[in-house]
């Protein structure tokens, strides 16, 4: 754990004392931000465990535009047995804390920011699913990679899971249920190979009105189908009571349909990826004790994989 003095301390040695305004930012599940400024510039230093988030932060930053504004990743260290990373600072609220009034108003922007994912290149990069700190990731098909959630391999971070899983009060039954239809649903997924955040909430997005001022924390980037990140939002926004009015998936078919973007296999798709967003925020839960939130990710799982037909119309 970082505190605010261990952060003041590794500036001032960092920058020669040329570094004030110190203060907490706020901590993740692996990694702690501060903000501190120098020579009239406002940044940011993240501290965690695993510097490879940060690589994949500064990769994503290469990425950025106008309707993808990403943090320019400044210097990459080692600190406090770990890791550091310094950022340009961006300011804005939380897209986690808006109501239904700027949620509606930030739509547009939204989702041209997943258009902008959608056409990034990724030629110099290979393989599906997580990136590595090069960007390249380990699976040869896009299938391959949903169906690799089942896997809890001795040194993941998130190890033993299963076993954690199959000792709560939820069981494993529920996450071996939606494997399966995972399983049945995943055969002949066209293997896009498109930028995915995969982490869109939990205060990653920040917003000044109608308008995205940054999209953060780029560690569980993916290569793999555009879809999964408007299943990332369709798949938590039962946790989010403002925006229960808004229907995510079809503002996005409609964007989809004035732009002139066919979507083939919409719906199987997208299922596809809600499932692997469910599967993996249960394998999650598990490990981090989060017994309540583990309840209702298994039921809306399951909820989501008895309700698709094959027969449904596709975008």
């Amino acid at each position: 754990m970082v505190d605010l003095a261990c952060a003041q301390a590794f500036l001032a040695a960092r920058f020669a004392g040329d570094a004030g305004g110190v203060a907490p930012l706020g901590a993740g599940e692996w990694s702690q931000a501060f903000a501190f400024r120098r020579a009239g510039g406002d940044y940011v230093i993240r501290f965690g465990l695993h510097g490879d988030d940060f690589a994949r932060d500064r990769l994503a930053a290469a990425f950025a535009g106008p309707a993808l504004p990403i943090p320019a990743v400044l210097e990459l260290g080692e600190a406090f047995g770990g890791a550091y990373a310094i950022a340009q600072r961006v300011y804005g609220g939380y897209i986690d804390n808006v109501d239904e009034a700027q949620m509606r108003g930030l739509l547009p922007a939204l989702l041209t920011a997943l258009d902008a994912m959608r056409l990034a290149d990724l030629s110099h990069t290979i393989g599906y699913g997580g990136w590595d700190a090069a960007g390249n990731a380990p699976h040869a098909s896009w299938r391959a990679a949903l169906l690799d959630v089942a896997n809890d391999r001795p040194g993941d971070r998130i190890h033993g899971w299963r076993a954690r899983l199959a000792a709560s009060a939820v069981g494993s039954k529920p996450f071996d249920a939606a494997y399966r239809r995972l399983e049945s649903l995943a055969d002949g997924l066209p293997d896009l190979h498109c930028l995915i955040h995969s982490d869109l909430l939990h205060y990653n997005v920040l917003v000044d009105g109608e308008r995205i001022t940054g999209v953060l924390d780029w560690g569980c980037a993916m290569a793999g189908d555009f879809l999964y990140d408007l299943a990332w939002l369709s798949f938590w926004q039962p946790w989010y009571p403002a925006w229960q009015r808004i229907d995510f998936v079809q503002e996005a078919r409609r964007h989809y349909a004035a732009t002139g973007l066919a979507v083939p296999g919409f719906e199987q798709r997208l299922l596809c990826c809600q499932l692997h967003i469910g599967l993996a925020g249960m394998a999650y839960q598990a490990y981090a004790g989060d017994w309540t939130n583990l309840e209702g990710t298994a039921r809306r799982t399951l909820d989501l994989a008895r309700g698709y037909s094959p027969t449904s119309s596709n975008c």
